[in-house]
């Protein structure tokens, strides 16, 4: 019973703060906190925890920016690497307009030096017409509907070569060729390599000159003789013979000759064949075994012809063959018979 009534002391004891022991006070603050102060205390664990957090944040977005920087560090160096390349580039592209411009200027320069020196020719000797006369001789037992007769009207031109010699011991004729602009004196040396690249006086010019194979007589007397020349954009040299290839020149009959004056001889030849073809050797053949060799070779260069020029050829003949450039892998080509010649 003793036991009981302790008990209802312990039950109906209350904390009283005014009667309490140091020791309890202690004991229930730590038991009991305030409300407000596990609050203060709970924000605080909070804020804690969010500047961890933010901390661990911050070290994340670190780490990428980080990478990122090296990433596109790394770009820029492979971009640095493309750069020789592209400067290689630009000094390649400068290294060629200035080739082209100085390409340019020396075409000038090559033209100016060809027209000055056809003023002076000019002033040297005269171009003149002339009537036949004792010593013209003319194709015999050609057909009277032949073209032929046509063209045997036209006069004979006569310049003095060897006034012209004077200036070159190279130039052997002069050539004129109806409604184009060929109309030179030409030249022959021991190749057909020097007069590619260089004038009629022999200095270096990249137009060159008309000059006649080294394979023919100057006199002109071989089966085939060939005149060859630059095809020039301004129509210098042979740069006006692709003028045959259009329609509208053959249909003027009287573009259809070529004259040729040389210091022994003046002659008219008959054009009968005009064509362009892929670069070859068989046109500008000069020698021939026999003559059903040479009556082969005239009915083929006849048939290659654009256009019917209705000429009869046989192995009596005698031809003049004109060649020039049409591109870097054709040649214009042009084949004329000698009809009329009359010694000087």
């Amino acid at each position: 019973m003793e036991k009981d009534i302790n008990e209802e002391k312990i039950d109906s004891y209350k904390y009283d703060p005014k009667h309490a022991s140091e020791k309890d006070k202690n004991r229930n603050f730590k038991k009991k906190k305030p409300n407000n102060i596990e609050k203060k205390e709970q924000s605080i664990v909070k804020e804690e925890d969010n500047i961890i957090n933010n901390n661990i944040e911050d070290n994340n977005d670190k780490f990428f920016e980080t990478k990122d920087i090296k990433i596109i560090n790394k770009g820029n160096k492979e971009k640095k690497k493309k750069n020789p390349i592209v400067i290689v580039l630009i000094i390649l592209l400068l290294m060629i307009m200035l080739f082209s411009g100085y390409k340019i200027v020396m075409w000038y320069l090559d033209n100016q030096d060809t027209n000055n020196l056809m003023d002076r020719i000019n002033e040297i000797v005269d171009i003149k017409e002339v009537n036949d006369n004792d010593n013209t001789i003319v194709s015999e037992g050609i057909d009277e509907n032949s073209p032929y007769w046509y063209y045997i009207k036209f006069p004979l031109i006569d310049v003095d070569i060897t006034k012209l010699k004077q200036e070159n011991s190279d130039i052997v004729g002069w050539i004129n060729v109806n409604n184009t602009n060929i109309n030179y004196p030409y030249v022959q040396t021991t190749n057909n390599e020097f007069y590619l690249d260089h004038s009629i006086d022999k200095s270096y010019n990249e137009a060159g000159w008309v000059f006649l194979d080294y394979r023919n007589n100057n006199n002109l007397n071989n089966k085939n003789n060939i005149l060859y020349a630059h095809s020039r954009l301004d129509k210098t040299m042979f740069g006006s013979l692709s003028k045959v290839l259009k329609e509208s020149w053959y249909n003027n009959k009287d573009n259809h000759i070529i004259r040729i004056s040389t210091e022994s001889e003046n002659t008219l030849w008959q054009i009968f064949s005009v064509y362009k073809i892929k670069t070859e050797s068989y046109y500008i053949t000069t020698y021939f075994d026999n003559d059903d060799e040479y009556t082969t070779f005239l009915n083929t260069i006849k048939n290659r012809s654009l256009y019917d020029f209705s000429t009869s050829l046989n192995k009596e003949d005698k031809i003049l063959t004109l060649s020039t450039c049409y591109s870097d892998t054709e040649r214009t080509v042009v084949h004329a018979k000698l009809i009329k010649k009359s010694t000087k």
